[in-house]
């Protein structure tokens, strides 16, 4: 009895191997323990895929950002001022006259002098000087500024002819167009009645010409400049 069991344990055991490990008979020890061992490998990796991933921290490579100078937009250039138009001759002028003329046209504006006062002061400037700024022989300080020709009537300069000696203002003032157009409205604000009087009384009163009728042929052409300058 005792050998029979023996032998029935020892079929158990060789069934219990045969169970796990299929190994064709006559395979040495050494080859099903190597199989086994690459079996348990391969069931590990196969646990590892798996497996959910393990969350790594990604750390974000910085881009690069546009200088402020890249994104800054360009400044515009103020834009210079348009140099104010020329005026266009009209009458039979010359450019440089008609831009005498709207000096003082322009300087008679700005006092709020009526537009007949304007017709007065440009039909004056065109007997005394044709409309130019004209420089003094008599006064050679006089060509130190700018001027367009001279005259020899004793000390008188300018647009207007006016005399630094009676009072008009000093040469340097005078030979500035608009100064002498300022000083002749202002002459002229001051004589009685000038609204009421022809353009040439009128501007007699202001000049206190040797020709006192002189300005009345000027008076169709001042209207015309005047009109076109206003």
């Amino acid at each position: 009895m005792a050998l029979a069991g023996g032998v029935t344990c020892c079929l158990g055991l060789v069934a219990f191997a045969g169970a796990h490990d299929p190994a064709p008979r006559g395979t040495p020890v050494s080859e099903v323990l190597a199989d086994r061992a690459e079996a348990a490998d391969r069931a590990s990796r196969s646990l590892d895929r798996g497996a959910s991933p393990i969350a790594v921290p990604v750390t974000p490579i910085p881009t690069a950002s546009p200088s402020p100078s890249a994104t800054r937009q360009a400044t515009p250039k103020p834009k210079r001022p348009a140099k104010p138009r020329r005026p266009r001759p009209v009458a039979g002028l010359t450019q440089a006259q008609m831009d005498n003329a709207k000096v003082i046209v322009d300087v008679g504006v700005q006092l709020q002098v009526p537009r007949r006062g304007l017709v007065v002061a440009i039909a004056t400037a065109m007997q005394e000087s044709n409309l130019y700024n004209l420089a003094s022989d008599v006064l050679p300080e006089s060509y130190d500024y700018p001027h367009q020709g001279s005259g020899s009537d004793h000390d008188s300069v300018g647009l207007f002819q006016q005399r630094p000696s009676s009072g008009w203002g000093t040469v340097a003032q005078l030979m500035r167009p608009a100064y002498a157009a300022r000083a002749f409205y202002t002459a002229l604000a001051e004589v009685p009645g000038w609204r009421e009087m022809s353009v040439t009384a009128a501007a007699q009163a202001v000049q206190v010409s040797a020709f006192p009728d002189a300005y009345a042929q000027h008076e169709q052409r001042a209207t015309t400049v005047v009109a076109a300058l206003t």
